[in-house]
């Protein structure tokens, strides 16, 4: 088998895996911003009412990833990865049949695992493809975390369009069209995964906990992590929300969210070299930087062309801030613990993705959208910041 042969093959693999975050992220988590002004104006919600239903979905994240930590090294990452896709599907499915506060609430928690559950074993199986090149590690890294992009794109061509058709009371249909492109996911990242080979784990559990005792090594890294997760989620929760207050057309809705989804699924082709070849916590810095700016531009208007280059530094970039992190621990640590050390890692992130939503949606009540947004962007230029002091470990 030659080269090029393997390095399609590769390549192939990791974007049957990117199903996953389209599944998991851009399906299940950042369409809610496409939904959210439907279900608050027909469910007569705050917009503090709105970040709790995405703060449940976090916190489904959290619980998922707790779960994932104690499961990973003794059932594998495949094993959890395609059930995963299955509670995912069925969570967003569900969605479209709810009314009740409560159980939506619970609904976006059993994606938020569902989720958790995806994402971080994902990575691990996509940190497993190149042989050992980290070179190419990097590569299929990069092409399974830009995969939400897909789903993002997909919700962007379809959701405005139906809210249009059926006005506010079409977010039952909008969940369901959701839940059913979730379902169809599952079809390629089951056997993605099972073309990722499987090595036998060795007592992995004790080499890895010790090795991974010492958070103190990455606590640059681990701060910007926090911080991105914290300001990121803002802006994906309010963003749309946004543009229709401030009068935009479904059509120019769409068309942004679509750009997004299409900078975000492209994203890996910017950055593969940054992330194979540069040192530290640069990568991870550069990144959350790219995304501040897309996020900071909202605050100068809700005008077209800013939006679209808004979109397109956002998309380019906040789905690799993930990827440099797996990326990182992948070479900073031995195999035996990257399951664990992604799992510790997305525990962080879920955790200040759990208080993003609220808190901005708690400071757009106070001063309007605009201030919940500025918090989100001032979070991330300090996530960058932070990331950028972190050394190389090994």
């Amino acid at each position: 088998m030659n080269d090029q042969h393997v390095l399609r093959r590769e390549y192939l693999v990791a974007l049957g895996l990117s199903l996953g975050p389209a599944a998991s992220n851009g399906l299940a988590r950042f369409a809610f911003a496409l939904i959210l002004s439907a279900m608050r104006n027909d469910l007569d919600w705050t917009y503090t009412q709105a970040g709790q239903v995405n703060t449940a979905n976090a916190l489904g994240y959290l619980a998922g990833a707790v779960a994932t930590l104690a499961l990973i090294d003794r059932v594998g990452a495949r094993r959890l990865f395609n059930p995963g896709m299955v509670m995912t599907a069925v969570a967003l499915i569900a969605s479209g049949l709810a009314v009740d506060h409560l159980l939506l609430l619970v609904l976006r928690a059993v994606a938020g695992i569902g989720g958790a559950l995806v994402f971080i074993s994902g990575g691990v199986l996509a940190a497993g493809i190149g042989d050992g090149d980290p070179r190419r590690a990097a590569q299929a890294i990069a092409v399974y975390f830009s995969g939400g992009g897909l789903g993002i794109a997909l919700a962007g061509g379809a959701l405005p369009w139906l809210f249009t058709i059926y006005g506010d009371g079409g977010w039952h249909a909008a969940w369901l069209v959701l839940g059913l492109l979730s379902a169809a996911c599952c079809l390629g990242t089951w056997a993605a995964a099972r073309a990722v080979p499987v090595r036998p784990r060795s007592d992995a559990p004790a080499a890895s906990s010790s090795v991974w005792r010492s958070l103190a090594r990455f606590r640059w890294l681990a701060a910007g992590y926090l911080l991105f997760a914290f300001g990121y989620i803002g802006y994906m929760t309010f963003v749309m929300a946004w543009m229709a207050e401030a009068g935009a057309p479904a059509t120019r809705m769409a068309l942004v969210w679509v750009v997004l989804g299409v900078f975000t699924a492209c994203s890996h082709r910017f950055w593969r070299r940054p992330l194979a070849e540069w040192s530290g916590g640069r990568p991870m810095a550069a990144t959350i930087l790219v995304v501040a700016i897309g996020a900071v531009l909202p605050l100068l208007g809700a005008s077209l062309p800013l939006m679209l280059v808004s979109a397109v530094l956002f998309g380019g970039a906040f789905f690799i801030t993930p990827a440099a992190a797996t990326a990182f621990l992948r070479k900073s640590l031995p195999r035996e613990a990257w399951g664990r050390a992604v799992a510790v890692f997305t525990l962080l992130f879920a955790a200040g993705q759990t208080a993003g939503p609220v808190v901005a949606g708690w400071f757009a009540d106070l001063g309007g959208l605009q201030a919940g947004l500025a918090v989100s962007a001032v979070a991330l230029l300090l996530g960058a910041g932070f990331a950028l002091m972190q050394q190389e470990t090994s």
